[in-house]
């Protein structure tokens, strides 16, 4: 089972209310065999979660099952994920994102 997180930044505090890299797939993909990471897969799919900064700006996450050529179609044009990796390890660990 492959899980695909994508980000996207819908409120973006510059001063033309873009984030450069909206134009843009930024993916991170997890993958697993496993039973109890199946069930997990299950429940966050279709999710979303959001992070708001004091400055304005809200990232958000959308998580959604998969298959191997989606997955592949995807990994072609990911981007990457901008160093916000961390907010997937969150909703992962914690069903959310944690607070910095």
């Amino acid at each position: 089972m492959i899980l695909c997180f994508e980000l996207s930044m819908p409120h973006a505090a510059s001063w033309n209310g873009k984030w450069s890299g909206a134009d843009q797939g930024h993916y991170i993909f997890k993958t697993s065999q496993a039973a109890s990471m199946q069930k997990l897969f299950a429940k966050l799919d279709g999710g979303s979660w959001a992070y708001r900064w004091d400055d304005g700006w809200c990232a958000v996450i959308s998580a959604r099952i998969v298959d191997a050529k989606e997955a592949r179609k995807l990994r072609k044009a990911n981007a990457g994920f901008c160093g916000y990796d961390w907010m997937v390890k969150d909703i992962l660990a914690f069903g959310e994102i944690k607070k910095r």
